[in-house]
């Protein structure tokens, strides 16, 4: 009897891959748009029929108040989520960094892309000799923030959103010194300017420079379709930093830095958590098998929390709602 449906299902699906078109939702970005169509050529190799959905997310409409004042965890992947239960659209690509550790109901993920470079980089105006003195320097994040004043405590860090093109350009218009972007963005969409530093010394966002395929959990034919595009080093890695995102911060926004690397059969972790200002700063650093990886980025962040990271959490939580 099992193996009777398992053969129905298997024609089912093959029948729908010949008449189905799957509808790919995406932010409409340059950049997002860049990632919806890498995941179209992969699906349309593999003989998928697709079509590119765009739509306007509200955190690229307002761009005039900083991420974190917003709220909410989700702010670029809620209206393409909406999209997907309300038949819209079939799956959605997102920057992993970008989606909440917790999905909405009925939404799964289905493939982690092979990450790309996962480092910050400083766009510059040609001189770095700032960096030995004062200087401003823009981003959106605070994790980038707190870990530029945690190294250059003298500089003043301001307020930069809107999409990779926009931040670009307000650089060039501001009298900033440098902005801060994720190398892999720039890379994506041929915009990385020589004068660019890389900031080997910043801990990434966690997942950052990878890309998330999300469908309906119900939904057999497109979860069996985008596992095929799924790069298996890449998703455990993003599993261990988001997991220990979701241990530290429990919804709440916080400067949390992670990266995991597998290096001969075994995983490298470093994660960070720092105060808004960049003053305080709480790391680890730990090694562990492949094998032991489901639970290693909350085994991490519990470590974090119990050497003052819980004081340090209360304290963000608290400055944030000011």
């Amino acid at each position: 009897m099992k193996a009777s449906n398992g053969l129905k299902k298997f024609f089912r699906l093959k029948l729908q891959k010949m008449n189905k078109t799957i509808r790919i939702g995406t932010r409409d970005s340059q950049l997002a748009l860049w990632q919806a169509h890498t995941v179209e050529k992969k699906l349309n190799d593999l003989g998928y029929k697709t079509e590119i959905v765009a739509v306007k997310s509200t955190g690229d409409v307002i761009l005039d108040i900083p991420l974190y004042e917003f709220g909410i965890t989700g702010i670029f992947t809620k209206t393409l989520d909406m999209a997907m239960i309300k038949g819209e659209v079939d799956i959605a690509v997102h920057s992993l960094k970008d989606v909440p550790t917790a999905l909405p109901k009925g939404i799964v993920q289905t493939a982690v892309l092979k990450r790309a470079n996962h480092q910050d980089i400083l766009v510059h105006k040609g001189n770095l000799d700032f960096l030995h003195s004062n200087g401003t320097v823009a981003t959106g994040s605070l994790r980038r923030q707190a870990q530029w004043l945690h190294r250059y405590p003298n500089h003043q860090v301001v307020d930069l959103r809107g999409n990779v093109n926009t931040r670009l350009q307000k650089l060039k218009d501001n009298d900033w010194n440098g902005a801060v972007f994720a190398k892999a963005g720039l890379e994506r969409i041929e915009l990385l300017p020589e004068n660019h530093t890389v900031l080997d010394w910043m801990i990434p966002a966690p997942a950052q420079g990878a890309m998330v395929i999300v469908a309906m959990d119900n939904d057999d034919f497109c979860k069996e379709a985008t596992a095929k595009l799924n790069h298996f080093e890449s998703e455990i890695c993003t599993h261990i930093e988001r997991q220990f995102l979701k241990t530290l911060e429990g919804g709440c926004t916080a400067p949390i830095g992670a990266y995991a690397e597998v290096i001969d059969n075994k995983i490298r972790f470093e994660g960070v958590l720092f105060s808004i200002d960049g003053k305080e700063k709480i790391e680890i650093e730990k090694t562990v098998e492949v094998t032991h990886y489901k639970n290693f980025g909350q085994e991490a962040a519990l470590e974090i929390l119990v050497n003052g990271g819980q004081e340090l959490m209360e304290i963000i939580k608290r400055d944030l709602k000011k």
